[in-house]
């Protein structure tokens, strides 16, 4: 792999599929995919965040994104999609999962010491499926603009 962020939609499909070739061929564990920490900039006035599109928000960039839940990120590894969210995240995973057939929730784990849950998804599909579902993901469970940068941190 030559690059490791993209912000553009295209450019950020085709990052994930990069990715996932790139993991595959290195037989690693895992590859993780993490969202910009540019997201969460604050002005330093008044605590409201830089929305990606020259405005503010009170809480991101997202109109439920938590900056103390830190920056949201997914893994896939071994034909499973990992994700960490919160329950009103899972209700909207849920929702866009439904419209990529061959993706199901596998396991869903609530941590005692953790707020939220870890959802584990089977993804048994081409990486360029793989891709436009992540991309979903990203966009819609976590409310993200669309020129959110996305960076593969780990290979």
């Amino acid at each position: 792999m030559t690059r490791f962020e993209a912000a553009d939609p295209a450019e950020r499909r085709k990052l994930y599929v990069d990715a996932i070739t790139a993991h595959r061929q290195r037989g690693s564990e895992f590859v993780t995919l993490e969202v910009d920490g540019e997201v969460f900039d604050t002005d330093g006035d008044d605590g409201t965040f830089d929305d990606g599109n020259g405005g503010e928000s009170d809480v991101g960039a997202g109109d439920g994104l938590d900056p103390e839940l830190g920056l949201p990120w997914i893994q896939f590894g071994d034909g499973t999609i990992n994700v960490d969210c919160t329950d009103t995240e899972l209700e909207t995973l849920k929702t866009v999962l439904g419209e990529f057939p061959a993706f199901k929730i596998d396991e869903i784990h609530r941590p005692d010491d953790a707020e939220g849950v870890n959802v584990r998804i089977s993804a048994k599909a081409d990486p360029n499926r793989i891709a436009q579902c992540l991309d979903a993901i990203f966009q819609r469970v976590y409310e993200l603009p669309d020129d959110v940068r996305i960076w593969v941190v780990e290979i």
